[in-house]
């Protein structure tokens, strides 16, 4: 069974490398908080302070980082996967950035004899923990191919959907979907709740009708029970990171634009520090005269 480098144990990357463990393989993790491998590290992991040292270690390296800043380092950084000199030279990175930055790092990564599978993952830390993730990654079908005994723990659903970059251009497209969705969903909520007609109400209406799905169930038990959950919502950059591209593709996109500045407003009154949900609830209240 080959050992595996994970680099970002958060909460998306903890549950996923949490799973590759489960199935049998050997981990090796690094993390700028070690706090946030211990779960992992008194499951077997072992932990190691640099990407070079993780490179070193083991076949082959997954990743699962915030910023487009935090892959150029982890990649081409001091200590980075560039300056190992044994070890691995394989990266498969879910990060959710843009795809100027992955294909850029990987064309740089290849100088050095590195193979880039650029990989998205779609759900939350419930679901990454479950192995219940849907997973994207573009790059060499080949060595897609070849990974699919690493994939498998951690995903549902896995898809090649072609050239390099393409994974984070769909992450960022699910993002966006997802914002536009969140939005009209407790818009729709507001006017009823204004005619009379409660959130519960609503959540029974839509679940008998066409427009009655997961994510739909999902975002209305939320808004009915209010129990958002205090967290940083990744979504408002991955809608920015997703309108960038379509700008740069001259493909116009005024619903999620629009989307984009209910986040803002949230930003700006102080109500984003939740989920999607949460933030799309707290500034429509917040429109709509409902917090003072």
């Amino acid at each position: 069974m080959k050992t595996l480098g994970f680099i970002g144990t958060g909460g998306m990357g903890g549950g996923m490398a949490a799973n590759l463990i489960k199935a049998g393989y050997r981990l090796v993790v690094t993390d700028l908080r070690r706090e946030q491998a211990k779960a992992l590290e008194t499951m077997g992991a072992q932990f190691t302070d640099t990407p070079k040292s993780v490179a070193e270690s083991c076949d082959l390296v997954l990743s699962m980082l915030p910023t487009n800043e935090a892959v150029r380092a982890v990649g081409l950084g001091v200590g980075g996967l560039a300056e190992a000199t044994t070890g691995a030279k394989v990266w498969i990175d879910f990060s959710s950035i843009d795809k100027e930055t992955i294909v850029d790092v990987s064309g740089q990564l290849a100088t050095k004899g590195w193979s880039v599978l650029d990989a998205s993952a779609g759900g939350v830390e419930e679901v990454a923990a479950a192995g219940e993730l849907a997973l994207w990654l573009s790059g060499s079908k080949a060595l897609f191919d070849e990974c699919q005994p690493i994939l498998t723990p951690m995903g549902k659903s896995i898809l090649h959907v072609g050239e390099l970059g393409n994974a984070k251009l769909v992450k960022n497209a699910m993002a966006m979907l997802a914002a536009v969705q969140h939005m009209s969903l407790v818009e729709i909520c507001s006017l009823l709740k204004k005619g009379g007609l409660n959130e519960a109400t609503f959540q029974t209406i839509l679940k008998n009708s066409q427009q009655d799905s997961v994510a739909t169930r999902r975002i209305m038990e939320v808004v009915v029970s209010r129990n958002y959950k205090p967290r940083k919502s990744w979504m408002p950059k991955d809608v920015g990171f997703g309108l960038d591209m379509a700008r740069q593709m001259e493909v116009p996109m005024p619903f999620v634009g629009l989307a984009q500045q209910m986040f803002a407003i949230a930003q700006a009154t102080g109500e984003d520090g939740y989920e999607a949900t949460g933030i799309a609830c707290n500034v429509y209240d917040v429109i709509n005269g409902n917090k003072k």
